[in-house]
Protein backbone atom coordinates (compact mmCIF):
# COMPACT_ATOMS: atom_id res chain seq x y z
CA UNK A 1 0.00 0.00 0.00
CA UNK A 2 2.75 2.85 0.84
CA UNK A 3 3.89 1.82 -2.89
CA UNK A 4 0.84 3.31 -4.23
CA UNK A 5 0.96 6.11 -1.65
CA UNK A 6 4.36 6.91 -2.77
CA UNK A 7 2.93 6.87 -6.81
CA UNK A 8 0.07 9.16 -5.77
CA UNK A 9 2.54 11.47 -4.05
CA UNK A 10 4.59 11.58 -6.66
CA UNK A 11 1.73 11.96 -9.08
CA UNK A 12 0.50 15.10 -7.30
CA UNK A 13 4.49 16.41 -7.27
CA UNK A 14 5.02 16.52 -10.82
CA UNK A 15 1.26 18.28 -11.21
CA UNK A 16 2.44 21.15 -8.96
CA UNK A 17 5.40 21.65 -11.21
CA UNK A 18 3.37 21.30 -14.55
CA UNK A 19 1.28 23.76 -12.84
CA UNK A 20 3.62 26.42 -11.28
CA UNK A 21 6.74 25.99 -13.67
CA UNK A 22 4.50 25.26 -17.24
CA UNK A 23 0.80 26.37 -17.01
CA UNK A 24 0.97 29.73 -15.12
CA UNK A 25 4.22 30.96 -16.50
CA UNK A 26 2.72 30.52 -19.86
CA UNK A 27 -0.16 32.33 -18.73
CA UNK A 28 1.40 35.16 -16.83
CA UNK A 29 4.45 35.66 -18.77
CA UNK A 30 3.22 34.77 -22.41
CA UNK A 31 -0.33 35.80 -22.19
CA UNK A 32 -1.41 32.18 -22.97
CA UNK A 33 -3.94 30.71 -20.23
CA UNK A 34 -4.89 27.80 -22.06
CA UNK A 35 -3.34 25.33 -19.60
CA UNK A 36 -4.20 26.74 -16.40
CA UNK A 37 -8.14 25.06 -16.66
CA UNK A 38 -6.80 21.24 -17.38
CA UNK A 39 -3.98 21.17 -15.38
CA UNK A 40 -5.30 23.31 -12.59
CA UNK A 41 -7.98 20.73 -12.31
CA UNK A 42 -4.99 17.77 -12.79
CA UNK A 43 -3.24 18.84 -9.84
CA UNK A 44 -6.65 19.58 -7.24
CA UNK A 45 -7.51 16.06 -8.61
CA UNK A 46 -4.29 14.69 -7.55
CA UNK A 47 -4.23 16.61 -4.68
CA UNK A 48 -7.77 15.11 -3.23
CA UNK A 49 -6.28 11.91 -3.96
CA UNK A 50 -3.51 12.18 -2.09
CA UNK A 51 -5.52 13.04 0.96
CA UNK A 52 -7.43 9.39 0.21
CA UNK A 53 -4.31 7.79 -0.18
CA UNK A 54 -3.07 9.24 2.98
CA UNK A 55 -6.46 7.75 4.68
CA UNK A 56 -6.11 4.46 3.03
CA UNK A 57 -2.48 3.63 2.64
CA UNK A 58 -0.61 5.19 6.00
CA UNK A 59 -3.04 3.52 9.06
CA UNK A 60 -0.70 1.00 10.55
CA UNK A 61 2.39 1.33 8.62
CA UNK A 62 4.01 2.96 11.16
CA UNK A 63 3.75 6.20 10.67
CA UNK A 64 4.31 8.58 13.83
CA UNK A 65 2.17 11.53 14.55
CA UNK A 66 4.95 13.88 13.38
CA UNK A 67 5.22 11.89 10.56
CA UNK A 68 1.80 12.28 10.06
CA UNK A 69 1.29 15.74 10.12
CA UNK A 70 4.78 16.25 7.93
CA UNK A 71 3.64 14.01 5.27
CA UNK A 72 0.19 16.02 5.25
CA UNK A 73 2.05 19.32 5.37
CA UNK A 74 4.09 17.93 2.40
CA UNK A 75 1.42 18.62 0.13
CA UNK A 76 0.78 21.92 1.17
CA UNK A 77 3.86 23.11 -0.24
CA UNK A 78 5.26 23.13 -3.78
CA UNK A 79 7.77 20.41 -4.19
CA UNK A 80 6.91 19.26 -0.50
CA UNK A 81 6.24 15.64 -1.54
CA UNK A 82 9.53 14.95 -3.44
CA UNK A 83 10.55 16.06 0.12
CA UNK A 84 8.87 13.59 1.94
CA UNK A 85 9.51 10.83 -0.46
CA UNK A 86 12.81 9.93 1.31
CA UNK A 87 10.17 9.52 4.16
CA UNK A 88 7.88 7.22 2.48
CA UNK A 89 11.23 5.38 0.70
CA UNK A 90 12.42 4.44 3.93
CA UNK A 91 9.25 3.04 5.37
CA UNK A 92 8.70 0.74 2.08
CA UNK A 93 12.36 -0.49 2.69
CA UNK A 94 11.63 -0.95 6.53
CA UNK A 95 8.23 -2.86 5.47
CA UNK A 96 10.29 -5.34 2.92
CA UNK A 97 13.29 -6.13 5.32
CA UNK A 98 10.38 -6.98 8.03
CA UNK A 99 8.58 -9.30 5.47
CA UNK A 100 12.00 -10.95 4.41
CA UNK A 101 13.44 -11.86 7.85
CA UNK A 102 12.28 -15.38 8.67
CA UNK A 103 10.21 -15.87 12.05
Amino acid sequence: MLQVFRFVALLEGVTTIALFLVAMPLKYALGNPLLVPPVGMAHGMAWLLYLAAMAVCLPGRGFSLWQWARTFIAALFPFGTFLNDGLVRRKIAAERAAVSVPH
